[in-house]
């Protein structure tokens, strides 16, 4: 409220600034006719103004912080990844039963373009990634899980992630993995239907975190050339793993 009327404050002080002006001009130059029709000529240009200012000055402004704003989500994404991603992703696609398969497409290499990228990113979305987990593996994971959940929680509260959709969609299934792990005590080795769902609740999670592997290692590649090169040479599905090449 204080806001609104300080604003309005300074709106009415430059009308009554604007009104002087023009007096004073009348009074020392005795020609209201003249005044009147440079008024008039300011009116008639203000709706130009306008339309620099607030389309064409404001689409700029808004498309500067649009870019600021992606800029901040990818330093996120980047963290994601480096932090906690990678980890998961080697826990959850531990029991792929087609896991070489899914591996030989994701072997991104530094000559990649961007249409093999989309390509990818396609075969992702129709993928079987064929999950399957025992009681052993599925303890193994929760442990995983447990480690990475306050650093998933403190993404999920970061404003940013809401331009971005599709990754903090992607955050929230693996998060529900998460919550499913945790939320059982115990795994009964016969409850072949608990880990049925289980399982597709990982399955659900890693294709929409391989999906957001691919696009950030695109990101890396138009952005970031030095250091997709450095995470091509370490990349987890390569066979040939080296980072000092």
């Amino acid at each position: 409220m204080k806001k609104k009327i300080t604003g309005f404050l300074i709106v009415l002080v430059l009308i009554l600034l604007s009104v002087l002006i023009y007096a004073v001009q009348i009074v020392v130059f005795n020609s209201p006719r003249d005044t009147l029709f440079y008024i008039f000529q300011d009116i008639a240009f203000l709706p130009l103004q306008i339309a620099i200012v607030t389309v064409v000055l404001g689409s700029y402004l808004k498309r500067r912080e649009k870019l600021e704003r992606l800029k901040k989500i990818n330093i996120v994404i980047n963290a994601f990844f480096n932090e906690a991603g990678t980890d998961i992703i080697k826990g959850l696609i531990g029991s792929s039963k087609n896991y070489e398969k899914i591996s030989e497409r994701l072997n991104v290499q530094t000559d990649w373009t961007d249409k093999m990228f989309s390509k990818t990113v396609r075969y992702l979305k129709n993928a079987d990634m064929q999950i399957e987990y025992n009681v052993v593996q599925i303890d193994s994971l929760t442990a995983l899980m447990k480690s990475k959940r306050n650093f998933l929680i403190r993404l999920l509260e970061n404003p940013n992630l809401l331009e971005h959709d599709t990754f903090t969609d992607m955050l929230l299934s693996v998060f529900h993995v998460m919550e499913e792990l945790i939320a059982r005590a115990t795994f009964e080795v016969d409850n072949k239907a608990d880990l049925e769902h289980l399982s597709n609740d990982i399955q659900r999670a890693l294709k929409a975190l391989l999906i957001e592997w691919v696009e950030y290692m695109r990101h890396l590649r138009l952005e970031y050339p030095y250091l997709y090169s450095f995470v091509v040479r370490k990349n987890l599905f390569s066979k040939k793993r080296n980072i000092y090449d």
